[in-house]
């Protein structure tokens, strides 16, 4: 598994792997099943610190693109990707409020624009 981290990058090195690891299981490069390194190799590998990487881990085993099976190690998880749904499901608790609150769709819309751009910057 290739992965590169930029250590001049404003993006944390656990996030730079848990993102490319992420990218390439919902794209279909790393197929369900794919044995991942431990947290040791991929350390190693990288030249970052084993909790980094086990962070990365961890995430993406909560979002549940991984699964651990103890010492038989880390794999690309068969339950599928639970971050849409997450993400589905705060859309429409988000649009409740909204509409609670007669906020009109565009101006919902500029807000969570906002929001989301406030994250990155």
């Amino acid at each position: 598994m290739e992965i590169s981290i930029d250590p001049d990058s404003a993006v944390p090195p656990f996030e730079q792997v848990r993102a490319t690891i992420a990218e390439r299981v919902n794209d279909g490069s790393l197929a369900i099943g794919t044995k991942l390194p431990t947290v040791r190799a991929l350390a190693n590998d990288l030249g970052i610190a084993a909790n980094t990487a086990a962070r990365a881990y961890r995430e993406l085993e909560h979002a549940g693109l991984l699964e651990t099976r103890g010492r038989a190690g880390t794999f690309v998880s068969s339950s599928g990707d639970r971050t849409r749904a997450r993400a589905q499901k705060a859309a429409r608790t988000y649009a409740e409020v909204v509409h609670g609150l007669g906020l009109d769709a565009d101006e919902a819309l500029a807000i969570v624009t906002a929001a989301l751009r406030s994250e990155h910057a």
